[in-house]
């Protein structure tokens, strides 16, 4: 039996965070010891990690700075003190602090693994968590394999670093499954209303494109478009988002849920699932909203062409801008057949995304290491 330690920032509402639970709470136990190391704890994805998962937290709570304060120790030294158990393989589950401190593992029998979510685009970005480009590029070599969670993510990361090392592709973990069945639950917060139903779902932060969604709902809504959007998630940007919703006098047709346990509930009792975002890895929302046959509108980010073909044969991918985003929402509002024939394209596609399979893939992957 292996034992496998994966180690992130924190468990909180993001997607990473999200597969992570659903990846761990799958592996054979025959198989794996495995253990999740938070640096902080008191996340929303904690509650969802199985009893026999070993879990804790470095910190209780997030610390004010932590990414600059990180900085002032070594990667060895940041190890030191947060790594007490010898394992067979220790996994930094998100890029930047994470994967500087494992980096600093010096028990040469215990094999190192990278997990890259996004495209970073410059090695600027890339070794923000670092002291410098210099230790980035150190440390992500130090590892034995690194694992990218889309073809996008992987093209970039190798471009950046010039990467030399073994590096593959590795899609996300979902628990088709419990969406589906968690999808049938009925709603009671959402309104009745005869307008097409849109939903947006993340952490409210600026590079999910929230902002300039609100814009193209304003523009629809002036148009005499009959439509709602719902938007799951919190962070950072509700209050610009409430404010811009106040000032334009639509709470009528703008609805922000924060976060639910539920979301898949939402998702198919939706008409439209739409993507702004300005970078994503492998969307975990995206994945989902096929899963529950929600048809899919999507700006051209990391991940997109793998969820729904090369030539949108099963959602919509726009150009990463505002223009693109709104012609493409407002062409499915004037047309209900075309939205009725991605719905359907939706489902067959969502078909593709059992657990097994990419649980599977990753076991298969951790065995051969």
């Amino acid at each position: 039996m292996k034992k496998i330690l994966f180690f992130i920032h924190d468990l909180g509402q993001g997607g990473a965070e999200k597969v992570l639970v659903n990846l761990v709470n799958n592996i054979d136990r025959n198989k794996f010891d495995v253990s999740v190391i938070a640096l902080f704890g008191g996340g929303v994805n904690e509650q969802f990690l199985k009893p026999d998962i070993h879990y804790k937290a470095i910190w209780s709570k997030m610390i004010p700075g932590n990414s600059q304060l990180m900085k002032l120790l070594t990667p060895k030294q940041l190890h030191h003190i947060c790594i007490k158990e010898k394992y067979d393989i220790e996994i930094s589950y998100l890029e930047g602090p994470s994967a500087r401190l494992i980096s600093g593992c010096t028990d040469k029998t215990t094999k190192l693994v990278s997990w890259i979510h996004v495209e970073q685009h410059t090695i600027r970005k890339l070794s923000a968590s670092f002291r410098s480009q210099k230790e980035a590029c150190k440390c992500y070599r130090r590892f034995d394999q690194t694992v990218c969670v889309s073809e996008n993510v992987y093209d970039d990361f190798q471009r950046i670093l010039d990467f030399q090392k073994p590096c593959q592709v590795l899609h996300n973990t979902v628990e088709s499954e419990k969406i589906l069945r968690d999808a049938k639950e009925p709603v009671l917060d959402m309104k009745n209303n005869d307008g097409v139903r849109l939903i947006a779902i993340g952490t409210l932060k600026k590079s999910k494109g929230y902002m300039r969604l609100l814009r193209i709902i304003k523009r629809l809504k002036d148009e005499g478009y009959k439509i709602h959007l719902y938007v799951l998630g919190i962070g950072p940007l509700k209050n610009e988002m409430q404010e811009y919703i106040w000032d334009n006098e639509f709470e009528n047709i703008v609805t922000l849920l924060g976060y639910k346990v539920n979301p898949y509930k939402y998702i198919k009792n939706c008409d439209l699932f739409v993507c702004a975002s300005f970078a994503e890895g492998f969307s975990t929302a995206v994945t989902e909203a096929l899963i529950v046959g929600t048809p899919v509108c999507t700006v051209d980010v990391s991940g997109m062409k793998e969820l729904l073909g090369e030539n949108n044969e099963y959602g919509i991918i726009t150009e990463n801008n505002e223009e693109a985003l709104f012609r493409e929402i407002r062409q499915l509002l004037c047309d209900d057949k075309l939205l009725a024939y991605y719905r359907e394209k939706a489902k067959i596609r969502g078909n593709m995304f059992e657990t097994q399979k990419t649980v599977k893939a990753v076991e298969n992957f951790l065995i051969n290491l």
